[in-house]
């Protein structure tokens, strides 16, 4: 069975990366660059997982963590938050808006897909 991920980034490189490195491993990606868009995709397309950048215009990837964690259709999908920007911070706030995942990046493409099935098998926790 296919997986479906929903990589939700602003950046077209970020994402042009992201959807290669996971569709080479096998996944069906679906693809936003809102969290607003983001937020009515998981609705209706009931991804696995969500791949969501912090930074994002508008709604910003914790807030719509915060969203999604709270509808309880989504509440279990589990969430890999990235970020550039990695602060001081920013991992305990990623926890707190109930991300079940952290990565900063760059990504490691060597590993990113890796870590996105782990999530979805259930394995998945906040790293690095």
């Amino acid at each position: 069975m296919t997986r479906r991920v929903l990589v939700v980034e602003d950046n077209e490189a970020n994402m042009q990366l992201a959807v290669a490195l996971l569709e080479v491993a096998g996944f069906e990606v679906l693809q936003a660059t809102t969290a607003e868009t983001a937020m009515v995709t998981a609705r209706t397309a009931a991804p696995d997982v969500i791949v969501m950048d912090i930074g994002l215009p508008g709604m910003d990837g914790l807030q719509a963590t915060r969203a999604l964690k709270g509808d309880p259709v989504l509440r279990s999908t589990p969430i890999l938050i990235t970020t550039s920007l990695a602060m001081d911070g920013d991992r305990e706030r990623a926890i707190a808006a109930g991300c079940d995942a952290y990565l900063t990046k760059p990504i490691d493409t060597r590993t990113f897909a890796d870590a996105v099935a782990e999530l979805v098998c259930g394995e998945g926790e906040i790293d690095g």
